[in-house]
């Protein structure tokens, strides 16, 4: 990447924070610094990435403006103290549109901040700005966005992944030094794969889910990117712990997951799910995986097949249960209370129809009307129950493995990042990019995607990692012992 402050592209948390701790850097200057590399590099009409779709600079730099004097007074400073942080536009902010991606959230201004957002802010970041995502958070690509597509940094002519696309663009291009996402199906492990960054899925409840804009309320989640699996540990500390104003959040106890990264994996049993290498996957990521598990291996872990049976079963579950959740979601998006209201309807029926239809994109309306004939009378039984069922087996699937082995390692995509357009035309193709992520979010497991090396035509490749639920800690140890060795 070309542009002002090229460091920006490697700057770690950590450095930044102790930057601005010790004074050497302000917090105000290194959102400033951002800013500039944003104009220079982001901006759509210039024909930049397209990863920001607004930017808060008055609250960031209130922000910064308090970090700055609290660092002068020496006051103690939060983790994230200074760091310059990116929003999925899926997630609420008070001083910016959230749009989710979509003309029919076009202009809505929502009055209260996610919890998410609130805990990072707590922390000491400093938040640049909201990131542009696939409508709804629907599409493995990011180019369902009604504000364009998101292009990869690492080869401009290609997708950076999606839906958290804009999340995972911005941090490999140094637009900020991490970002939030959201994974429903694997939107952010695939997008970080895409993009050569570190993408963690918590487990299901770990995160906070409110101030969320809902795809698919059962598989949902909230998840960091950054730079190294250490940044990642640091993040989601953060992020992590039970929350009242969410139902589903989990009362069990937040791991020190930054202390638990010094354990050594010596000992730790790793499964090779194989399913997972089949027909389909592409030598060359069949050749980064087979050698971060040969660093596992000389790290001192005990390699071992698993099986997962119901595998197969997973891209159709899912897109069951995805689609019947979001319909059900996305039927309160109908021009009355929020949002784009059509000029062409005489009726209240036609406002709704015409609101709705010019509101929402092409998947987006594709997936409610899936999700509809699923829920509808007669069909209920045969595809939402009987999905659900498959869901089930698909989790027992990962508890039987995990009961042999404390972590799985895998792919995280079948192929390297696709050329922008190369697959919008045929949507089943487009949904066959999840068959290696979907299954987690289906089972709650946590997973993450870790850098582990390059095509021979330079495109980024992601390894992942799969662990029991609530074991993030082992998770991001495996991770980071990958990470070291690939780094070495």
């Amino acid at each position: 990447m070309n542009g002002p402050h090229n460091e920006l592209e490697t700057l770690s948390l950590g450095v930044a924070r102790e930057r601005v701790v010790a004074g050497t850097v302000s917090a105000s200057a290194l959102a400033e610094q951002h800013y500039e590399r944003i104009a220079a590099l982001d901006v759509r009409e210039n024909d930049g990435i397209n990863s920001y779709l607004a930017l808060t600079k008055e609250r960031a730099l209130a922000q910064a403006e308090k970090i700055d004097a609290a660092a002068k007074a020496g006051n103690p400073l939060g983790p994230l103290a200074g760091v310059p942080i990116g929003i999925k536009d899926v997630l609420t902010m008070i001083g910016a549109p959230s749009t989710a991606g979509s003309k029919i959230l076009k202009g809505y201004h929502p009055p209260y901040d996610a919890t998410t957002v609130q805990k990072l802010e707590a922390a000491g970041a400093v938040l640049l700005g909201k990131l542009n995502c696939d409508e709804f958070a629907m599409g493995s690509s990011n180019e369902n966005s009604a504000y364009g597509p998101v292009k990869n940094p690492k080869a401009l002519d290609r997708v950076p992944g999606g839906s958290s696309g804009g999340s995972a663009a911005a941090v490999a291009a140094g637009l900020c030094v991490a970002s939030l996402g959201t994974d429903t199906g694997g939107s952010i492990r695939q997008p970080a794969a895409f993009c050569d960054v570190v993408g963690v899925l918590p487990t299901y409840g770990r995160v906070s889910r409110f101030g969320l804009i809902a795809f698919a309320s059962s598989l949902d989640r909230v998840g960091p990117f950054t730079r190294s699996v250490a940044d990642a540990a640091t993040m989601l500390g953060v992020l992590a712990g039970q929350d009242a104003r969410d139902a589903t959040s989990s009362e069990q106890p937040v791991a020190d997951y930054v202390a638990e990264l010094a354990k050594p994996v010596a000992g730790l049993k790793i499964g090779v799910p194989e399913e997972y290498f089949g027909e389909g996957l592409d030598p060359e990521i069949r050749a980064s995986i087979e050698k971060s598990l040969d660093d596992l291996r000389a790290a001192g872990c005990t390699i071992e097949k698993v099986s997962l049976p119901h595998t197969k079963y997973a891209v159709p579950t899912y897109y069951v249960i995805a689609t019947a959740e979001a319909s059900s979601n996305l039927s309160r998006f109908d021009g009355v209370r929020f949002g784009h209201r059509t000029t062409d309807g005489n009726t209240l029926s036609a406002m709704y129809q015409h609101s709705r239809d010019e509101g929402f994109g092409a998947e987006v309306k594709r997936r409610i009307v899936l999700g509809t004939y699923a829920l509808s009378s007669g069909y209920y039984d045969a595809y939402y129950r009987k999905a659900q069922q498959v869901r089930m087996l698909l989790a027992k699937d990962f508890l039987a493995a995990f009961a042999k082995v404390d972590a799985i390692v895998c792919p995280v995509t079948p192929t390297p990042p696709f050329r922008l357009g190369e697959k919008t035309d045929d949507p089943l193709k487009m949904y066959l990019e999840d068959i290696y992520s979907v299954a987690a979010s289906l089972a709650g497991i946590c997973g993450m995607s870790v850098p582990a090396g390059y095509t021979s035509a330079g495109l980024p490749i992601g390894v992942q990692v799969l662990a029991k639920p609530f074991n993030e800690a082992t998770m991001l140890r495996v991770g980071s012992a990958m990470e070291a060795a690939r780094k070495a």
